[in-house]
């Protein structure tokens, strides 16, 4: 990720001008989107809004993953070992979204609504990872 000739971009990323890491704040979008889908997914007659925010959420990634990389690449040897087990968690997180959202546009809404569970579940997971990364250890 070094490597990448991102210029100026790199530092926007990594949220320079903003005084503090932009990864953080970028991960808002799909876990607010994905848990509200959570909580529409609990009233009666919210399907297609559920499915909407699942979606908000799927798209939300794609620039929270690439800041969070950018980070990544910063990180010392321990720190990028935790960081990889915290994508992994994402990459599934991501792939239950991603499967919820399929399902949920066929006949199958009860599974597409139990992939969101287990989705969330994962967020919560890589959330855990990704704030002790972020607060718990030493630089």
């Amino acid at each position: 990720m070094r490597a990448v000739p991102l210029g100026r971009g790199r530092d926007v990323l990594r949220g320079h001008g903003l005084g503090h890491p932009l990864h953080p704040l970028l991960v808002h979008v799909p876990i607010g989107a994905w848990l509200s889908a959570a909580v529409l997914d609990l009233l009666p007659d919210e399907r297609r809004a559920a499915r909407t925010l699942v979606g908000v959420g799927l798209v939300g990634v794609a620039p929270a993953a690439v800041s969070g990389w950018v980070d990544w690449a910063e990180l010392d040897l321990p720190r990028r070992r935790l960081g990889l087990v915290h994508a992994v968690t994402n990459v599934t997180a991501v792939a239950l979204y991603a499967a919820s959202f399929a399902t949920r546009g066929g006949d199958h809404p009860g599974l597409g609504r139990a992939l969101g569970f287990m989705g969330l579940a994962a967020v919560g997971v890589t959330g855990a990872i990704g704030g002790h990364l972020a607060h718990h250890q030493d630089p």
